[in-house]
């Protein structure tokens, strides 16, 4: 589908909202956003209907290995629920307001929370190959923030809030569904890069040294974006692996999916027993 630049952000989201709509996605409990590798929870859904992202009006096309770039509309646990399997990066070229449009129509279709995930490398010694970790704030180091710009009210005010992105009361949730399904879990710091390449050891330091846990390329504007439109936000990152510095092997995008693979089973696990007690 291709993108009209000439027309509002507002009016494209707006475009593709009453589209989703027509397509059974209104009253939609919760949006779960599938980070590298994650992309098998959309197909435990009951019901599923499958939707490319080329198909949505305005929604641009994902191109990373790991992102299938589909919507799947479905339920779990009587919840509707919207499974965004891949998203798209600033890394790959494109600009904020294009790397944020999938939570504009979320939030113009009224959808009240979303679950944010992400393949991440580990900093801190608790977060380990493997690793669940529930995301408590986020430290913004991609050189941008989407809310650069003119600022339309009918989104949000123009200096929101960010003191609680994280909304405690889903990482509650989050704390007693891990206990409940037996899914070991961390929380921690997630700082944003911009990327595609991976971090120095000098930086994971630095990030280290700022408190971070965990660094990858994406989610914190998405969460940023979220807030502004006041949706509840969660973040799961599940750490593929040992950022750099940490061990003296490279790191390689094949090590992030198959540690994906490998935990799969207990993040699904981990995302049902959320949805369960939203």
């Amino acid at each position: 589908m291709q993108i009209d630049q000439s027309r509002s952000q507002f009016d494209r989201a707006t475009e593709a909202a009453e589209w989703l709509r027509r397509q059974g996605a209104g009253g939609t409990s919760v949006a779960v956003v599938l980070g590298s590798g994650l992309g098998d929870f959309a197909d435990h859904l009951e019901g599923a209907a499958s939707i490319p992202y080329g198909d949505i009006p305005h929604w641009p096309a994902s191109s990373v290995i790991g992102h299938a770039g589909k919507l799947v509309i479905g339920t779990l646990e009587g919840r509707k629920v919207l499974a965004l399997s891949g998203r798209v990066h600033q890394y790959e070229g494109h600009d904020m307001e294009t790397v944020t449009f999938a939570m504009r129509v979320l939030g113009r279709l009224g959808v009240p929370r979303v679950i944010l995930t992400n393949a991440a490398g580990g900093i801190s010694p608790q977060c380990s190959r493997g690793a669940l970790m529930v995301i408590d704030d986020h430290i913004n180091l991609m050189g941008n923030n989407p809310l650069v710009g003119p600022n339309d009210e009918r989104f949000g005010l123009r200096f929101p809030d960010m003191t609680e992105v994280y909304a405690a009361r889903l990482r509650a949730i989050a704390d007693a569904a891990a206990a409940a399904q037996g899914v070991t879990i961390q929380h921690g710091v997630y700082v944003a890069v911009l990327g595609p390449s991976y971090e120095t050891p000098a930086e994971i330091r630095a990030f280290r040294a700022l408190g971070a846990d965990a660094v990858g390329m994406s989610t914190a504007p998405e969460a940023i974006v979220a807030r502004h439109m006041q949706m509840e936000v969660l973040g799961i990152s599940c750490i593929t692996n040992a950022a750099a510095g940490v061990f003296p092997e490279p790191l390689h995008h094949s090590e992030v999916m198959e540690t994906a693979r490998q935990v799969k089973g207990q993040f699904i696990a981990l995302l049902e027993g959320i949805i369960g007690r939203l």
